[in-house]
């Protein structure tokens, strides 16, 4: 973004036009961040997954873990490559010692939970509302819904880092109380707070962002820039973050749940959705959206 226009934003956060130039401009950088992603090269290594909540509870670690179904309606999979296991729990541990409480809302998913996710209703609603806002326009373009929908949530295996079982997207609440932490937003908050270093937030919420990135980066995960909440190690999110052209140790993978071992996904940058079977559901949120219907 410009100097003057965040400058502008930073002086007037109510000013419209600086926050939707802010949001489009996240979103594209999002978008083009998903491009270097899925060109990426990727050396599975076939390591097994372990569970997180079982580790955690086997260790005496003080960890939670979000009780929401996925969106398949089933439960969520706390699984992440064994190897980083240890990693995750030691954050959770140095978060203990600020009298603070790691949840993990979601960790892995398979390729009907990262498909369903974007067709999830919230979803579709959202992204549908903040384009209408982001455009000023009662029907933006299809391939523009289609784009902001890809910039936040994953639109093909290759992309998606839970499907590598590397990546974990997290909340912090007060050991004491149960209260979360504020970061500017509820998890998968979607808008213009959304994006990790967001100038709409409070010093507090920064505050709250930056030392939970920091306890995530002493154990080597890396922070997604466009959604406060994802980390990962690793992968290609994690090779693109740090600009090593170095493959992936980790790529997107389907699991045999009675073994816990891991195949390589085929074909990992075909798309999850096809953007024609996308379209109704877009177009059934605009006429909602346009009929002031919740």
């Amino acid at each position: 973004m410009s100097q003057r226009a965040t400058q502008s934003m930073t002086a007037h956060s109510s000013d419209e036009r600086s926050r939707r130039q802010y949001w489009a401009e996240q979103m594209e950088a999002a978008h083009a961040f998903m491009l270097s992603v899925r060109d990426h090269p990727i050396d599975e290594c076939e390591e097994p997954v372990a569970r997180i909540d079982t580790a955690a509870a086997q260790a005496g670690v003080d960890a939670a873990f979000s009780d929401r179904p996925n969106a398949t309606g089933g439960p969520r999979m706390y699984l992440l490559r064994e190897t980083l296991i240890d990693d995750l729990l030691s954050v959770a541990d140095a978060l203990n010692g600020h009298g603070l409480r790691l949840v993990v809302e979601d960790g892995f998913r398979t390729r009907e939970m990262q498909t369903q996710l974007a067709r999830t209703p919230h979803v579709i609603e959202r992204v549908v509302e903040r384009t209408v806002w982001e455009t000023k326009s009662d029907q933006p373009s299809l391939d523009l819904l289609v784009r902001r929908l890809g910039a936040l949530i994953a639109a093909s295996p290759k992309v998606g880092t839970h499907m590598s079982a590397t990546a974990v997207d997290v909340s912090v609440v007060d050991r004491r109380t149960g209260r979360e932490l504020e970061r500017g937003g509820p998890y998968l908050e979607i808008s213009e707070r959304t994006p990790r270093a967001s100038p709409l937030t409070t010093p507090a919420e920064r505050e709250a962002r930056e030392l939970i990135t920091a306890k995530m980066a002493e154990r080597g995960f890396v922070a997604y820039p466009y959604e406060f909440w994802h980390y990962s190690k690793a992968d290609a999110f994690d090779r693109v973050l740090r600009g090593s052209p170095d493959p992936a140790a980790y790529g997107p993978v389907d699991i045999d749940n009675r073994t816990s071992s891991v195949q390589s996904i085929p074909h990992p940058t075909d798309a999850l959705n096809d953007p024609d079977d996308l379209a109704p559901l877009l177009d059934d949120a605009l006429r909602q959206l346009a009929q002031g219907q919740p």
